[in-house]
C-alpha cells in the first residue's frame, strides 16, 4: 500500500513511498540484538540512552560548518581521486553498540540500507557534510568523535567518520529515507549489503573491536 512521505522533496513536492517500512515492536529498542525500524513519523520511546528523542532543526544552513569546526575531529590529509566527487558519512555508534542506518525511500540507488553519507557540494569541509547527511536521512544531531576510513564508491570517494547522537529523532528523517533503522553491529552484514559496503562493514569492524 502506497503512503505519502510527511516531507516533500527539495522541490516542495510529495513523495510517494510504494513499499513503505513497518516499525518493530516497542521491546526491541531495549534489545541489543534487535533491530529497530522507525519510518518517518513512527514512534520512539522519550529517551534512549539518557538522550532524548526530539526532532531538531539547524538555525540556518551554516550552522553545520560552524559545529564542525567547534568541535573538530582528528583527520588525515584529503586527497579525492581524479574522477570522483568528494562526499562524508558517519557510522553513529549507540552505547548498546547498535549503529543508526537509513533506509532509502523507494530503494533509491538499488540498496535497501545505507550508512548516513552525502556529496559535498561546495569547498566546505566533510565533517559539516557528514553532520548534516546524519540529520538529513536519519533525523539525528550527532556529535563527530573520530576518523573512520575514506572509500572509494561508484562515483564519490568518502570520506567516513564515527559519532555519537547528542539529539535529534529517528522519526523526523527527511524525504530521501522511508525509515531509519537500529542495527546491532553483529549484523551490518546483513542489512549493508551493497557493492562498495564490504570494506566499510570490515572497517567499522575493526574500530569497535
Amino acid at each position: 500500500m502506497t503512503s505519502w512521505h510527511p516531507r516533500r522533496d527539495d522541490d516542495g513536492r510529495r513523495v510517494a513511498i510504494h513499499r513503505p517500512s513497518a516499525a518493530t515492536p516497542a521491546a526491541a529498542w531495549n534489545d541489543p540484538n534487535a533491530v529497530v525500524v522507525v519510518p518517518p513519523g513512527g514512534a520512539v520511546p522519550a529517551e534512549f540512552h539518557g538522550v532524548p528523542f526530539a526532532p531538531w532543526q539547524p538555525p540556518d544552513d551554516d550552522w553545520w560548518a560552524a559545529e564542525a569546526a567547534r568541535m573538530p575531529v582528528v583527520e588525515p590529509a584529503w586527497h579525492c581521486p581524479k574522477g570522483k566527487e568528494a562526499a562524508a558519512g558517519v557510522a553513529i555508534v549507540e552505547p548498546d553498540g547498535r549503529l543508526w542506518l537509513a533506509q532509502p525511500s523507494n530503494g533509491f540507488g538499488g540498496v535497501a540500507h545505507v550508512m548516513p553519507k552525502g556529496r559535498r557540494h561546495d569547498a566546505g569541509s566533510l565533517a559539516a557534510v557528514a553532520l548534516r547527511e546524519a540529520w538529513e536521512e536519519v533525523g539525528l544531531l550527532v556529535r563527530l568523535t573520530g576518523h573512520l576510513i575514506d572509500l572509494p564508491r561508484s562515483m564519490t570517494f568518502t570520506r567516513y567518520y564515527i559519532g555519537r547522537r547528542i539529539g535529534g529523532s529517528p522519526a523526523a528523517m527527511h524525504w530521501e529515507s522511508q525509515a531509519a533503522v537500529l542495527c546491532p553491529i553483529a549484523r551490518l552484514h546483513e542489512l549493508l549489503t551493497g557493492a562498495h559496503d564490504g570494506p566499510l562493514v570490515a572497517a567499522i569492524l575493526a574500530h569497535r573491536a
